[in-house]
């Protein structure tokens, strides 16, 4: 029987957030999205920055 292995993202008591960014492409004028996994804290940071 197999096991089931799930994925935390808090670990060593520090949450993390996995946050998606939408940008448009300067080459083809498509939407890009970025995917990434961040400390809470610099949540806001991320998104205010360009």
């Amino acid at each position: 029987m197999a096991k089931k292995v799930v994925a935390s993202l808090q670990t060593a008591g520090k949450s993390f957030a996995k946050v998606i960014k939408m940008d448009k492409s300067s080459k083809t004028g498509a939407y890009v999205f970025k995917e990434e996994i961040i400390p809470d804290e610099k949540v806001k940071e991320y998104f205010q920055k360009k």
